[in-house]
C-alpha cells in the first residue's frame, strides 16, 4: 500500500497530525428504486491534534462514516480530505482499531504490532525493534510479547491493537468503538488508558462511541449525528481541561454537556420512532385493503 503523497509527488510525514476535512459528504446503498441513503450532505473537520467524538442514535451511519473516512468505501457525492488531498483508499496513515478484535490469532503480540512496518519495508529493523519494545513496555505487555491474541485477555488484546496502530505513526487514529462488549470494569480502564496515551502524544482522533460519558470524558469536540440518514446535527466543544480525571463527569460542566447531548439524541430517536410507526401503519393500511 503506496504512503499518501503531495501535489509533487513527495511522500507526506507519516508521523505528522492530520486534519481531515468531509465536504458535502453523501453515502447509500441499493439500486436507485430502493436506495437506502445513510450518509447525507455530511460537512466536517476534523482538528489536528484533537480528540473528536461522533455520538448518534443506534443505526444513523456512524460505522459507514468510519468506513469512508478510512478509505475503505469511497463517497457517492462530496470528498474528504487529508490535509488538503483527497483520500482515495485505506492507507496507513489513517488507521483503524475496530469494534472487534483484529488481531492475526497466528501471530504473537510482537509479531502483530510490528507486522504493518515489517511488511512495507519502511522501517529499519533495528529502529523498528526499539520502537516495538517501547511500545509493548507502554501498554503494560512487555511480560506478553510472545503470548498469542487467544492467551491475552479482552483488555489486552485491545491494548495491543492500539500499540500496532500507534506504531504505524498515522496521521489519523481512527477508533470504532473500540471498548464495546468489555465488561464495565475492563471498559473503564481502557477509558483511562486510552486518555493518558492520548494526552502524551496529542494524535489527531476520531472516536465512534454509543456512550456519552465516555466521549464527554475523551473528546475536545463531540459531534452529534442525527437519526438516519446520518447528517451533523450539532457539534460541542468540551472545554474541560486537560489532563482529565475521570472525578470530572461528576461536575456541573460535565452535566450540562451530558444533559445537551442527551436532549438532541432523545429528538433523533424520538423521529426514528415515529418514522417507524408510519411505516408500520402504512403497512397495515395496505394489508388491510388488500383483505377488504
Amino acid at each position: 500500500m503506496k504512503p499518501e503523497t503531495t501535489a509533487a509527488g513527495a511522500p507526506t510525514s507519516a508521523s505528522g497530525k492530520g486534519r481531515i476535512e468531509l465536504q458535502h459528504v453523501s453515502k447509500g446503498y441499493g439500486e436507485a428504486w430502493e436506495r437506502q441513503e445513510v450518509v447525507s450532505d455530511v460537512s466536517l473537520e476534523i482538528a489536528p491534534g484533537k480528540l473528536t467524538a461522533v455520538v448518534g442514535p443506534s443505526g444513523c451511519g456512524k460505522s459507514t462514516l468510519v468506513n469512508l473516512v478510512a478509505g475503505f468505501e469511497s463517497p457517492e457525492s462530496g470528498r474528504i480530505l487529508l490535509n488538503g488531498r483527497p483520500v482515495g483508499g485505506p492507507s496507513h496513515e489513517r488507521m483503524v482499531v475496530f469494534q472487534e478484535t483484529a488481531l492475526m490469532p497466528w501471530l504473537t503480540t510482537y509479531q502483530n504490532i510490528v507486522f504493518g512496518p515489517r511488511i512495507r519495508g519502511d522501517m529499519p529493523k533495528k529502529a523498528l525493534h526499539e520502537e516495538a519494545v517501547k511500545l509493548l513496555d507502554k501498554v503494560g505487555l512487555s511480560e506478553f510479547k510472545d503470548k498469542y491474541p487467544i492467551q491475552l485477555s479482552g483488555g489486552m488484546q485491545r491494548r495491543a491493537e492500539l500499540a500496532r496502530a500507534i506504531i504505524n505513526r498515522p496521521k489519523l487514529l481512527i477508533m470504532d468503538e473500540p471498548f464495546r462488549g468489555l465488561d464495565a470494569m475492563t471498559r473503564e480502564l481502557m477509558q483511562e488508558f486510552f486518555l493518558r496515551l492520548f494526552e502524551e502524544n496529542r494524535r489527531t482522533n476520531l472516536f465512534v462511541t454509543s456512550e456519552i460519558e465516555e466521549a464527554i470524558i475523551l473528546a475536545d469536540h463531540l459531534v452529534i449525528l442525527s437519526n438516519r440518514p446520518a447528517r451533523v446535527r450539532e457539534v460541542i466543544d468540551i472545554d474541560l481541561p486537560r489532563p482529565r480525571e475521570f472525578a470530572m463527569l461528576g461536575s456541573r460542566e460535565a452535566y450540562q454537556y451530558k444533559r445537551a447531548a442527551l436532549e438532541l439524541l432523545h429528538e433523533e430517536a424520538m423521529k426514528s420512532f415515529s418514522e417507524q410507526q408510519s411505516v408500520q401503519a402504512g403497512l397495515i393500511e395496505a394489508i388491510s385493503s388488500r383483505g377488504s
